[in-house]
């Protein structure tokens, strides 16, 4: 019995000690080879001798760790972070007491290359295979401008502003993509967009002029997609960025300057992505225009001189907010909501005088006009996607989008009709108040998959639901009081759904890379005009195909040849057939009979390293365009929309970069192309119009020492036609720019003058049917700007998934 009890004690102790004994704490900091700490970096406790990982940390902030509850026994540390060379520790013993370890060391993987290492920096403007990327983020005469300021900078691109359009090789039909996701917006509301957004938002800027079936089959001339600035791996990181600028333009308003602030944040830790930002900007643009046209009807000939002051001002706030979760390492979930508002205020103040003379009798008149509007304007889009990769290259994702639209604006019209002696002979008073939402839904997957090494498949399905409403209160003061126009107030719904399914097939051999796919959408839209009682409904199926080889004769030259097939539908304010009242000889319509324009693309292009020259033909049909009616007895001119016939586009472009020193860098770009615009019955009379024009750019960049770099670029845009409208002058503009870069290059000085010498301005004519017209366009096209960014955090942290979502070509043509 004793020797039993002799045992149980023993025992009773053996287990008592076991459960007394104490789990340790191990600490310490990671640094760099200057002392500095080095946060977020991956720490390892590995078990020794056999180095099975046994917990993983990360670093904070300040670059320390900490492992709980560890056991006695040898240990050594593995510390990983992107951009650094793996650093293990020596073997290290954990007993009964908490251990706090010297601090690590981390070497740069820069340190080893410093040596041989030559700093280089992306051109502005970068052509590749299958595209144009403008580096924005690297340019200096970009920053501090906005993205369509950047645009005008662009090969190939010129920027309408008479018509609020842009151009590829002087095409219109762009489809604006911003991370891969099409904005909504169309015509006047993609430029008000892109004047709205900042180029310190953006990192580059692509124009893809020949997509492939995998992108919706809408845009003829090609798409723009601007990507925004992104980050890379683990931890948190952000940059914040401000802007000012004044515009420099005479007899002009002197409230011309803007302002930006923004922030962007990135956190990636374990499974988790969570990124977001945030901005404002105060925005300002004055226009001057000056019309002048002509008028003959039963013996009365008219000459009218019409005096145009626009002065802009808005304010914008921006705002993202989203979330990757990595289920696992093949499989991620995310959703993104995306919003935006401004607010603009339009001051018009105009001024027409009329001239006229009948049967020898000479007499003058004029109109003045004080008008007002305001309009708020905002924006929601929220996506839900998944993605998930079954092997290398081999992945199948999932879309489903909700964006909605709202835009309301006030306007009010004061005008004062006046004899020759400037005496007050009668006045008017009207108002319009309009209000459109526009709701799209839409889902979207997409399957990649290799067949094998040199052979893979893509396919995707896709629909889209968007219903429209708008109205219109037209308003007239009679009396003392404010009356309904009953013959301009409307109502108007439009709802439309596009089904799509689309295959690609991608083969290499040793010399040819072939791409085939098709696309196949079904469109059925219907419009409704609730107060006239017309309704238009259309119901059709389109195919798209495309085509694609590259040539690789050698490593240094390569032939690629394509074509496809294209559509552009109206946007949704282009149908809309609402008139809109501009001035008392100045109206503005939709059409709801509008039908889609379809285009065949063909490209063949030839490279030799970094140079490249290309040749594009395109045939339109049934181009959507602006057609000004003119009444013979008010002389009011409406401006409708219209199909006319057919349009070729012809163009050649050359690209050419030439390295003229070690800090001297330069690109030349040059597009020539020939344009010819015809329809049998255009108004009533056959139309032709046809001719050569040509677009040239260049850049030069000059690496000084110090930090300090600077940047010339040139453009050029030569006269040229558009439908029945002609440019009539050389359009041209020098900006220059000049960049410090201080704190280890985390922050960046930049100032920039647009357009220094003044020399971007619009003038053009319509001369057709009884229209008679020439228009010249000035705009706040010069202007100062400076910008100072700031990059912190660990600036190794990976970004946000790029996803295009499943809103695609929609988002292109709301308003």
């Amino acid at each position: 019995m004793m020797k039993k009890l002799i045992v149980l004690i023993a025992c009773l102790l053996a287990y008592g000690t076991s459960f007394a004994q104490k789990n340790s704490k191990i600490t310490g900091k990671v640094t760099d080879e200057k002392a500095e700490a080095v946060p977020y970096a991956l720490v390892k406790l590995l078990h020794f001798p056999d180095t099975a990982t046994l917990k993983t940390v990360q670093t904070d902030f300040d670059g320390n760790f900490a492992f709980e509850q560890v056991k006695s026994g040898n240990y050594l540390l593995a510390v990983q972070l992107v951009g650094y060379k793996t650093t293990k520790t020596e073997r290290f013993t954990v007993a009964d007491a908490d251990v706090k370890l010297p601090a690590i060391k981390m070497e740069g993987l820069t340190k080893q290359l410093k040596e041989v290492t030559i700093e280089t920096r992306k051109p502005f403007v970068e052509h590749k295979i299958d595209k144009t990327v403008l580096n924005v983020e690297n340019s200096i005469v970009a920053t501090g401008g906005t993205a369509l300021e950047v645009l005008e900078k662009a090969p190939g691109v010129t920027v309408d502003r008479q018509n609020d359009q842009i151009k590829l090789n002087n095409k219109s039909g762009i489809t604006v993509m911003i991370d891969g996701k099409p904005n909504v917006l169309s015509g006047a509301d993609v430029t008000t967009l892109l004047s709205n957004m900042s180029s310190d938002q953006i990192a580059t800027i692509e124009l893809i002029t020949n997509p492939s079936s995998k992108y919706d089959a809408a845009g003829n001339a090609g798409i723009i997609n601007i990507k925004l600035k992104r980050n890379k791996f683990f931890g948190t990181n952000g940059s914040v960025s401000f802007n000012g600028g004044q515009g420099l333009m005479p007899d002009s308003p002197s409230d011309l300057y803007r302002a930006g602030v923004f922030l962007n944040l990135n956190h990636r830790v374990d499974k988790w992505n969570i990124f977001g930002n945030a901005g404002f900007m105060r925005k300002t643009n004055f226009n001057n225009i000056r019309v002048n046209r002509s008028t003959l009807s039963n013996g009365l000939s008219s000459a009218f001189d019409q005096n145009f002051d626009r002065n802009n001002r808005g304010v914008g706030y921006t705002g993202k907010l989203g979330a990757d979760y990595y289920v696992s390492e093949k499989t991620v979930i995310g959703v993104m909501v995306d919003a935006n508002t401004i607010r603009t205020n339009l001051g018009n103040l105009s001024n027409t005088y009329i001239q006229e003379v009948q049967n020898g009798t000479s007499t003058s008149n004029s109109v003045s006009q004080q008008a007002i509007s305001k309009s708020p304007v905002s924006n929601l889009t929220a996506n839900f996607n998944i993605k998930h990769d079954f092997g290398k290259e081999a992945s199948l994702t999932f879309d489903a989008d909700y964006a909605g639209f709202s835009n309301q604006k006030n306007e009010v019209f004061d005008a004062k009709y006046l004899n020759g002696a400037g005496q007050v002979n009668n006045t008017t008073g009207l108002r319009n108040t309009t209000d459109a939402n526009i709701d799209v839904y839409a889902v979207k997957s997409d399957l990649t998959l290799p067949i094998s090494k040199t052979f893979k498949f893509e396919a995707g399905l896709k629909s889209s639901h968007v219903i429209t409403h708008n109205t219109l209160l037209a308003e007239e003061f009679v009396n003392g009081n404010w009356q309904n126009n009953l013959g301009r107030s409307n109502d108007f719904v439009y709802k439309e759904n596009i089904n799509a399914a689309y295959a690609n097939v991608a083969k290499e051999w040793k010399v040819f890379q072939v791409q085939l796919g098709l696309r196949a959408e079904h469109t059925h839209s219907n419009g409704n005009s609730i107060t006239e009682n017309k309704v238009v409904d259309r119901n059709y199926l389109s195919l798209f195909p495309t085509v694609f080889v590259n040539q690789k004769i050698n490593k240094d030259n390569n032939i690629r040849y394509s074509y496809s097939r294209r559509v552009d539908r109206p946007n949704y304010q282009q149908l809309n057939p609402f008139v809109f009242y501009m001035d008392p000889y100045a109206l503005d319509q939709g059409n709801p009979y509008l039908k889609p324009q379809f285009t065949d693309n063909f490209e063949l292009g030839y490279s030799y390293k970094e140079y490249s020259l290309s040749f594009n033909y395109s045939n339109t049909h049934d181009m959507i365009t602006q057609i000004s009616q003119q009444d013979e007895v008010t002389r009011i001119v409406n401006v409708i929309r219209a199909n006319l016939g057919r349009a070729q586009n012809y163009s050649v472009n050359l690209y050419v970069p030439i390295r003229l020193a070690k800090f001297w860098n330069t690109q030349q770009n040059l597009s020539v192309y020939y344009n010819k615009f015809s329809d049998n019955n255009l108004e009533g009379a056959q139309y032709s119009a046809s001719k050569v024009a040509y677009n040239f750019n260049t850049t030069q960049s000059f690496m000084l020492p110090n930090n300090f770099s600077i940047e010339l670029n040139f453009w050029l845009n030569s006269p040229r036609v558009s439908g029945v409208e002609r440019t009539t002058i050389y359009q041209y503009a020098l900006n220059a720019g000049v960049q410090k870069s201080l704190m280890n290059k985390k922050m960046k000085l930049r100032l920039n003058v647009d357009d220094i010498f003044l020399t971007n301005h619009w003038e053009g004519k319509l001369q057709y049917q009884n229209v008679n017209l020439q228009v010249v366009n000035r705009y706040t096209s010069r202007r100062a700007s400076f910008s100072l960014s700031y990059n912190f955090g660990n600036q190794n942290v990976k970004s946000a998934r790029n996803r295009n979502t499943a809103t695609d070509d929609l988002k292109n043509r709301a308003n």
